[in-house]
């Protein structure tokens, strides 16, 4: 049996940053996008680890800002080592992405 989860796990960090590399935003809101882009089944408790650990690896930064509908929220932005990162695996991403499709375009 195919495990897709693990499958999802080794990709949403670097998809992550890519997020954040696009512009400063918060946990709630990368959330909401992931699933938007069809990571099925994305949850809070998902996110929110990733993010400390990307900032514990020095891949982000946080800060929190006032919020116009409540309390502030801790918005997320690239550090250069970030950046460098989301660029190297975006570039890995698109070889294998690239791989596994001629591999499947050969089974049709």
């Amino acid at each position: 049996m195919f495990d897709r989860a693990q499958l999802m796990k080794g990709t949403l960090e670097g998809c992550i940053l890519l997020i954040i590399g696009r512009e400063t935003t918060y946990g709630y809101e990368i959330m909401e996008r992931l699933i938007q882009y069809g990571f099925c089944g994305i949850r809070e408790g998902t996110i929110y680890p990733l993010l400390v650990r990307l900032e514990k690896k020095n891949l982000i930064t946080s800060e929190y800002r006032v919020s116009p509908l409540g309390p502030s929220r801790k918005y997320y932005h690239l550090t250069d080592s970030g950046r460098k990162t989301a660029e190297e695996f975006a570039e890995a991403w698109k070889a294998v992405s690239s791989a596994v499709e001629r591999i499947l375009v050969e089974e049709e």
